[in-house]
C-alpha cells in the first residue's frame, strides 16, 4: 500500500496550515518521497523539533502506508 502525493500533503497542511511544501516522487513508486517544507511554525525550534510536527502530522503512516520520506525544513 501506498500514499499518494497529495494526501501527504493534506496531512501536512491539516496540522501546518501556513506550510508551503514541495513533494518529489525519488523513485516512480508512490513510496519514496522526499519533501520540503516552508512554515512561520518552524521559527525558533530545532530541525529536530521541525521534523517531529511534520512526522506527527502524517499520523503514523510514516513506516506503514508510507515507506520513505526524506524532509527538508526551513523558517519563514
Amino acid at each position: 500500500m501506498s500514499l499518494p502525493i497529495n494526501e501527504i500533503e493534506k496531512m501536512i497542511k491539516e496540522s501546518i496550515p501556513d506550510a508551503k511544501i514541495e513533494i518529489k516522487d525519488l523513485m516512480g513508486d508512490n513510496n519514496h518521497y522526499s519533501a520540503k517544507i516552508k512554515s512561520k511554525l518552524f521559527n525558533n525550534l530545532s530541525k529536530i523539533e521541525q521534523h517531529k510536527l511534520v512526522y506527527k502530522s502524517l499520523k503514523g503512516k510514516m513506516g506503514n502506508e508510507l515507506h520513505a520520506l526524506s524532509i527538508t525544513t526551513e523558517e519563514e
